[in-house]
């Protein structure tokens, strides 16, 4: 069930000492992607500072639940029937995590995922700061035809032997994150890194970290732990100005748009939320016919809501193009 290689080699001499320590590179595989789902399989590859394969580590994990879309990810309820809970794993998976920033394609779902388990195990993963490939790959310029994982390893020749498998998704971003560090270290790149935020709200006292500072998930004595609280909730005042509609591609945005978010961004969301409120603009949690505009860093994403803008046409525009245009939002009619 669960794997472990140690690997060693030599690395470049010279090194940006503001670039991180260690890294561990990860993949989940889920039953879909929604707040509910759940992790079914996770690989972790812990890379030192140069980006160098100190070891792998690789589970199953029983969902307790539905697997899901096993036309993906090939995992069926009779392979998952006796792979151990996530809480089972979740020290083992945290000493992989400690100390290290968390490297993934699209980081913030991985991420989101992980947490939401910890959540779920009451404790919190030790890690802080995340990475997101997709990023680091629009800061290095790479000349990419979109977004996919597998755009990222054919630019460096990376073989891939088994898409959507954990492990091998997780090899295979290993070997495409090392050039691309190394590259944004010649280049003298800041790394795009993202604060890790707990998905979770503890009314008495910070959840306990599993990992060096505690030993081991479970255990209670969790104080104000509420199930289901994922992410701390940012209640705004209600957007004050009718909704005029759509986005139209080269006008302004107008005061009482919707403007929904998805994924990551290199500004934290709460402070581009707060920013479209200020503006006059009315922040969507969920995307529906009625949005006016979604913001994505990564359109080729299957999130939900870039599934759905899809679906509905809904427009949708990229941070660094928002961001452009509230600095001129037009003022509600009347």
């Amino acid at each position: 069930m669960l794997e472990d290689h140690t690997t060693t080699a030599s690395s470049p001499t010279e090194w940006p000492t503001a670039y991180p320590q260690g890294y561990a590179v990860v993949d989940v595989e889920t039953t879909g992607l929604a707040r509910d789902d759940r992790i079914i399989s996770a690989a972790v590859y812990r890379l030192d500072a140069r980006g160098e394969v100190e070891d792998h580590w690789y589970t199953l994990v029983n969902p307790e639940r539905d697997p899901g879309p096993v036309w993906i990810h090939g995992l069926t309820s009779d392979v998952l029937e006796g792979a151990p809970l996530f809480r089972e794993v979740a020290a083992e998976f945290a000493a992989r995590l400690d100390g290290r920033v968390l490297v993934a394609h699209n980081a913030v779902f991985d991420w989101q995922m992980i947490a939401r388990e910890y959540a779920r195990a009451e404790c919190e993963a030790p890690v802080r700061q995340r990475l997101c490939t997709i990023a680091l790959s629009k800061e290095l310029a790479l000349p990419l035809p979109n977004h996919k994982l597998e755009s990222l390893a054919a630019h460096f020749g990376v073989v891939q032997q088994r898409a959507h498998h954990a492990l091998d998704d997780a090899r295979v971003l290993a070997e495409a994150f090392r050039p691309s560090l190394r590259a944004a270290a010649a280049g003298g790149v800041r790394l795009p890194l993202l604060e890790c935020r707990p998905l979770t709200e503890w009314a008495d006292r910070p959840a306990p970290l599993i990992g060096r500072q505690a030993s081991g998930p479970g255990g209670g004595g969790y104080g104000g732990y509420r199930p289901g609280t994922w992410r701390p909730s940012r209640k705004r005042p209600a957007c004050p100005h009718p909704n005029p509609g759509r986005y139209e591609d080269g006008k302004r945005l107008k005061q009482g748009m919707r403007v929904a978010f998805s994924g990551d961004t290199s500004v934290e969301r709460d402070l581009l939320e707060d920013r479209a409120a200020e503006a006059g603009l009315h922040v969507a949690t969920s995307l529906s016919r009625l949005t006016s505009l979604l913001v994505t860093n990564d359109p080729d994403s299957g999130t939900s809501k870039v599934v759905k803008a899809r679906q509905f046409g809904t427009p949708v525009v990229d941070e660094a193009a928002f961001g452009q245009l509230l600095r001129d939002v037009e003022p509600a009619d009347g």
